[in-house]
C-alpha cells in the first residue's frame, strides 16, 4: 500500500481560499479568504462590489486598471470590499478571537499567481478583529504565516 501525499493544514486552507475567490467580482485580480479555527471554517469571503451594488465584471469597467493604478493604491476608486473584509463581516465575532485568517488571490490577466498579503486597512481589520495569525501565498507562491502586526505595506 503506497502512502497518499496529503496536502498540510496551511496549504489546504489556502486551496480552499483559493476557490472561494473564484467568485470575486473584480476584473483585475481575485482573492479568497477564510476565518478559521481549530481546523474549523468560520468564515469565508471574496471580493466584490457590496450586496446591491453593481460589480466590475457586470460593469465591464475596473477604474483602476483603467488609470493603470499600480497594486496598493489609491484603493477609494475601487468599489470593492476586500475578501478579508467580508470574511470578517460574515464571521461571527467571538470566533474569530485567536482564529488564523487564510488568503490567497490570482490574477485574472493571466491566471498567475497574485500576493495574498493583507492591505493596511485590512491589518487593521484583522488586528480588530482578534484574529491571531495570517497565511497567505506570495506572488512566488510561498506560504507566510505571520501575526497581524508584522504585515508590511
Amino acid at each position: 500500500m503506497s502512502k497518499q501525499n496529503r496536502p498540510d493544514w496551511d496549504e489546504y486552507f489556502l486551496n480552499i481560499a483559493r476557490e472561494v475567490g473564484k467568485r470575486a467580482t473584480c476584473l483585475r485580480r481575485k482573492y479568497g479568504a477564510i476565518i478559521v479555527k481549530d481546523k474549523i471554517i468560520i468564515s469565508t469571503g471574496y471580493n466584490g462590489a457590496p450586496r446591491g451594488e453593481t460589480n466590475c465584471i457586470d460593469s465591464g469597467i475596473c477604474e483602476r486598471e483603467r488609470l493603470k493604478v499600480p497594486k496598493g493604491e489609491r484603493y477609494e476608486l475601487c468599489v470593492a470590499v476586500h475578501a478579508e473584509q467580508n470574511a470578517i463581516i460574515n464571521a461571527d465575532p467571538d470566533k474569530m478571537n485567536g482564529a488564523t485568517i487564510y488568503v490567497d488571490g490570482t490574477n485574472c490577466a493571466d491566471g498567475s499567481q497574485a500576493s495574498g498579503q493583507p492591505c493596511k486597512l485590512c491589518r487593521r481589520m484583522i488586528i480588530n478583529a482578534r484574529i491571531a495569525k495570517v497565511v497567505y501565498r506570495d506572488s512566488d507562491g510561498q506560504i507566510i504565516c505571520i501575526a497581524p502586526n508584522e504585515i508590511q505595506n
